[in-house]
């Protein structure tokens, strides 16, 4: 089994694989920019096991990625947000889904597509609109089901903004 942390080795990629370096927590992080917030939420979309979330969870609010935000008192629930820190991945996120969609995608076509939300153009590799040409960030796109949309999970929400509101 990989160790969890890469002490012995003066890189910045595998510092960040000590935070961000499994499934799970990518897999959260694509909700997390879905804009699901409450951990039932998460729970549902991803279908993992509600520990192996808590961890997750626990370790993106530790890492100043994501904020716990109090939505009820009695009893006391909470959100999840992306925090600065967190929207700086975006431009990995997007690498991910469009690396995929190049080299994984399923038969029927695209899962989901990022869209600019002025003009409907698409994001290129370089987090511009194929359309007018705009520079792209998280706050300025929505996710629209694909040609190979499936219900379920893994399936992550409907449309739905990339970002934090």
């Amino acid at each position: 089994m990989l160790p969890r942390t890469y002490e012995a080795q003066n890189c910045s990629i595998a510092r960040a694989l000590e935070v961000l370096g499994d499934r799970w927590t990518i897999l959260v992080m694509r909700e997390a920019f879905m804009r699901v917030r409450r951990f039932d939420d998460f729970q549902r979309n991803l279908g993992v096991a509600r520990n192996v979330l808590t961890d997750r969870l626990g370790r993106l609010v530790d890492e100043g990625i994501l904020i716990r935000v109090p939505y009820q008192e009695r009893p006391a629930r909470f959100e999840y947000r992306l925090t600065d820190k967190g929207l700086d991945l975006w431009p990995i996120m997007m690498a991910l889904l469009q690396w995929g969609d190049r080299h994984y995608p399923p038969e029927a076509g695209r899962p989901r597509v990022v869209r600019h939300r002025d003009c409907g153009g698409e994001v290129t590799r370089h987090l511009t609109c194929d359309k007018c040409g705009a520079e792209l960030g998280p706050r300025d796109v929505v996710a629209e089901p694909g040609p190979g949309a499936e219900p379920g999970p893994g399936a992550g929400p409907g449309p739905g903004a990339l970002a934090a509101a």
